[in-house]
């Protein structure tokens, strides 16, 4: 753990804040309201369950004690609705802004909606933070902004073409950003989310991430499906890294707010690689999968390679990510195979 996250969580104990975080029923949103019960804060929740679920914040419940969970106060809500943002802002002192439509191939069936969410959501939300005047706002920007750049690594001031409509949202996220900093005096720190993997993230539907959804066709002994010739590659990011640069974001000095972050590990692991690994760690489990991979067409939209450099992060918030991805697959299996069971 990085000295400087130590001292953060040491004064957040020590002095308790208020924070929101939307989209608090999904993957990342439901680890983010953990950890800050945990540490003792107060935090009001934001969702509309449209990909988020209750089971995720009943897990929370459970995982915390019964004077942490009272710390926690739920509002159900659309980001898309001002009213409801500026309700949900009421006595906050940080946002942590989750909420979004995720997924490459969800935008671009429906860009209408993904632009909807992305776009007019996050404008509400930064309008609604700015009226409130909160100390910090900490927003999921995305690595898809690397667009169609192809060198390695990704640095955050060299980013290329969108490649689909869902980039385009986060991209844009930025450039609201940016401009509410010039324009109102508005700091904020965009996070881009490097292929993030844990407990809690959903395996069952169309837009599934590819670790839970080949966990759980592994764990009921269906074929995996690798889109493309497996050499794809990707820099997978334990949630835990990412909670750890969300805390420090928030509490970051004046010269790394209005910036931009790569939120990663720094490595590159092919598909095939991830197949490898998945099989492995499943089998420490008693699971055993020994069928081969299905290798179909590439997907739509997707980047060839993707690896970001994290000295930004390291240098400006003290940012040392815990997990490789063979240390988090080791965390997260458990759960997975207690959660597909």
């Amino acid at each position: 753990m990085s000295t400087r996250y130590q001292e953060v969580t040491a004064n957040l104990q020590s002095q308790p804040r208020v924070w929101l975080v939307t989209g608090c029923a999904g993957f990342i949103g439901s680890n983010l309201l953990e950890a800050l019960l945990v540490m003792g804060q107060k935090v009001v929740g934001l969702d509309n369950f449209s990909t988020g679920h209750q089971y995720n914040l009943d897990e929370v419940q459970k995982t915390v004690t019964p004077q942490q969970w009272a710390n926690f106060r739920f509002v159900e809500g659309d980001i898309r609705e001002l009213d409801t943002c500026r309700q949900a802002l009421k006595g906050v002192d940080h946002v942590l802004h989750q909420a979004a439509l995720g997924s490459v191939p969800r935008s671009l069936k429906d860009p209408i909606t993904t632009n909807s969410v992305n776009i007019d959501g996050f404008l509400n939300l930064l309008v609604a933070a700015r009226d409130a005047e909160v100390q910090s706002f900490v927003y999921a920007a995305s690595s898809s902004t690397y667009g169609d750049h192809e060198a390695l690594p990704k640095v955050e001031d060299r980013i290329g073409r969108p490649l689909s409509p869902y980039a385009v949202t986060k991209y844009v996220n930025e450039l609201y950003a940016d401009v509410f900093a010039r324009a109102y005096g508005f700091g904020s720190i965009g996070l881009r989310y490097f292929n993030v993997f844990g407990k809690r993230q959903d395996p069952n539907g169309a837009y599934a991430a590819v670790i839970p959804k080949w966990i759980a066709a592994m764990i009921r002994g269906e074929d995996v499906v690798v889109n493309g010739d497996g050499e794809t590659s990707r820099d997978f990011c334990f949630i835990d890294n990412v909670v750890q640069a969300n805390i420090l974001a928030s509490l970051a000095q004046p010269e790394g707010v209005n910036q931009v972050y790569n939120v990663a590990y720094n490595a590159r692991t092919s598909l095939n690689e991830l197949f490898d690994y998945l099989a492995k760690t499943l089998g420490t489990t008693g699971i055993v999968y020994d069928k081969q991979p299905v290798y179909a067409e590439f997907r739509p939209g997707d980047v060839r390679h993707s690896q970001a450099d994290i000295s930004k992060a390291k240098q400006l918030l003290g940012y040392e990510p815990m997990h490789n991805i063979v240390q988090g697959l080791e965390v997260s299996m458990p759960w997975y195979t207690q959660f597909l069971r």
